[in-house]
């Protein structure tokens, strides 16, 4: 009788297909397969421009996401909230009832954000198309957040000054200055006790916009990392899928 061999194979076969399926498609990468002649034949060329493919369409959708009405503002995640020195003051406005005066002043801060990001776009590609083999290796062998690791190191300092400008201008435009104004004059007294200023406001908003866009970007890596469909072109479906087929 043949019936156990058959049967052993059979459950060696779902055995090894579990294994594989429970295992993140970055370590499947990684993981040489004597068993698959297409993952013989990727060069590591192809691996480096299938990641850096794989991190421009992370990018591009965390920037499209911010950079749009509201992108911000109704995302809890990275709303920008009043800033540390004026949170006194916010808390006197809303005692006295004035919640709409405060809440402009937030709603300003995070619309000058959403103005801001879309510049982003531009540096974000120098660093991927920059992106040497080791910085690849060390993204797809490093922690699940080594690819917004590697932007903020490449990237961060020169988003800095792209963005305060952007901020600059936005918060002119939003009428975030004028809000603040408006906002230390209803407070009355207990302002001048803060040492607050307008000095300071568009590099925190400039911080504050640097930091959602890095969070959104880590939520990008997590996503690409973890979930097999967002392998949307031959490339990606080449590389990231060859190990297991």
């Amino acid at each position: 009788m043949k019936t156990f061999p058959v049967l052993a194979a059979i459950v060696a076969g779902l055995l090894l297909h579990q294994t594989a399926t429970a295992a993140s498609w970055l370590e499947r990468l990684l993981k040489p397969s004597s068993a698959s002649a297409t993952a013989s034949e990727l060069t590591q060329d192809e691996m480096v421009r299938g990641l850096r493919e794989a991190l421009g369409k992370g990018v591009n959708q965390a920037i499209a996401n911010l950079g749009k009405q509201d992108g911000f503002l109704k995302n809890a995640d990275v709303k920008i909230p009043m800033p540390p020195k004026l949170q006194t003051v916010e808390r006197t406005l809303r005692k006295l009832g004035q919640d709409r005066m405060a809440d402009e002043f937030v709603a300003t801060m995070n619309r000058a954000a959403e103005q801001a990001v879309p510049i982003a776009a531009g540096v974000f590609a120098g660093a991927i198309t920059n992106m040497t083999i080791n910085d690849a290796t060390a993204i797809l062998t490093g922690p699940k957040d080594a690819a917004t690791q590697y932007f903020r190191k490449t990237s961060e300092t020169q988003l800095q000054k792209k963005f305060l400008p952007i901020v600059k201008g936005a918060t002119a435009k939003t009428g975030v200055t004028s809000s603040y104004k408006n906002l230390i004059k209803q407070a009355g007294p207990v302002a001048a006790f803060l040492g607050a200023d307008t000095s300071d406001l568009d590099s925190y908003v400039t911080q504050k916009s640097l930091d959602g866009l890095f969070k959104m970007v880590a939520a990008e890596e997590k996503r690409i990392r973890e979930n097999p469909l967002a392998r949307s072109t031959d490339l990606l479906k080449k590389v990231f899928g060859a190990t297991i087929k």
